[in-house]
């Protein structure tokens, strides 16, 4: 794809001076969205809409033809790599993911690049089709769980609050866990590559469960293996730009950013704006609106974005929220959030 001019979210990755706030929200394209529905119940089961590559690029769409977005993010689900490495998955209405508990490596297929592509090949489709439907100046997303997350998920068979049993587990099989953690990092630095390769124009890595790691089990768990799916992702492609967002990371964000080599940090809800300030000495930062504030919408809403805005903007940003919609979010409230980042002027 060649671009008459780089786009606002890639030079604000790049750290270059943007003529307005990028903006883009996680799970911008989601059950809050009527025409999202209405396609979801067309594709029968929600993995079914994953990997059916029309209707997976239709729902990425979606939301960039309501809403003045800088970028999609390809449609699909953080659990389709244990899928493709051979595990059980399958959504329950009302309970969310359920996998079949692994216990040891040898309960996954032998690592084949090959046959993992192959599996995920709609994932792909899906993305050269949506590349080829957004405009020149709209940036394409595609995305990975982190290795932490994907095997809490792995282990677990499914969510949790604290994920104990998975740090139990971690504790008492060192040796097993990290050749579980060693074998994701190779799929997922697979997968991403092969996503840049169909034409995403950046991509982000999800650790949504860092938050329940011990600082040690963070920088073993968390920090270590996003490094490495990094050297990975750059060895082939030294210019693509990667997000890291290590949920609930806290205190642990600053080692992060410094020795991963992520471009761009994405930060939730419960960093403070000084903090974040702080992380653009050295990083393009990305967030943090509270999503329950985008839920109730008006003055608060209005309010909050334009502090964010005031406080980041002036350095690389990327707006966006600490975590995704969520699915009771009135449409219009999105609207009212993208008009105000839109319009902001710094005082």
């Amino acid at each position: 794809m060649s671009l008459s001019m780089e786009q606002e979210f890639i030079k604000a990755l790049k750290g270059k001076e943007t003529v307005n706030t990028p903006v883009w929200l996680m799970r911008q394209a989601g059950r809050y969205l009527p025409e999202y529905r209405e396609v979801r119940s067309q594709a029968g089961g929600f993995l079914d809409l994953c990997y059916n590559p029309k209707l997976a690029s239709e729902v990425t769409l979606q939301p960039l033809r309501r809403f003045d977005l800088d970028a999609a993010i390809i449609f699909s689900d953080i659990l389709v790599i244990p899928q493709a490495m051979g595990q059980k998955l399958w959504f329950e209405t009302g309970e969310g993911p359920k996998l079949d508990p692994i216990e040891k490596i040898k309960d996954l297929n032998d690592e084949n690049s090959d046959e993992l592509l192959d599996f995920l090949s709609p994932v792909f489709e899906a993305v050269e089709q949506t590349r080829s439907s957004l405009p020149d100046d709209k940036s394409l997303i595609g995305f990975a769980g982190a290795p932490w997350t994907l095997a809490c998920y792995m282990i677990n068979g499914g969510g949790s609050r604290d994920y104990q049993n998975v740090r139990t587990f971690a504790m008492q099989n060192p040796d097993e866990f990290q050749k579980i953690i060693d074998y994701l990092v190779r799929s997922i630095s697979c997968y991403l590559i092969q996503k840049i390769k169909s034409g995403v124009n950046a991509v982000q890595i999800f650790d949504s469960w860092s938050g329940v790691l011990s600082a040690n089990e963070f920088y073993n768990y968390s920090t270590l293996p996003t490094k490495k799916i990094v050297e990975n992702v750059k060895a082939q492609y030294p210019d693509v730009l990667i997000i890291g967002f290590p949920r609930g990371a806290g205190f642990n964000y600053q080692t992060y950013i410094d020795e991963t080599a992520i471009d761009c940090v994405s930060c939730d809800q419960s960093i403070p704006l000084d903090q974040i300030k702080e992380f653009q000495k050295s990083i393009c930062v990305q967030g943090n609106l509270d999503n329950l504030l985008l839920l109730n919408g008006g003055q608060a809403m209005i309010d909050q974005t334009h502090k964010i805005c005031d406080t980041l903007a002036d350095k690389p940003f990327v707006f966006n929220l600490g975590h995704g919609v969520i699915k009771e979010t009135d449409p219009d409230n999105v609207g009212l959030l993208i008009k105000t980042i839109k319009e902001f002027k710094r005082g």
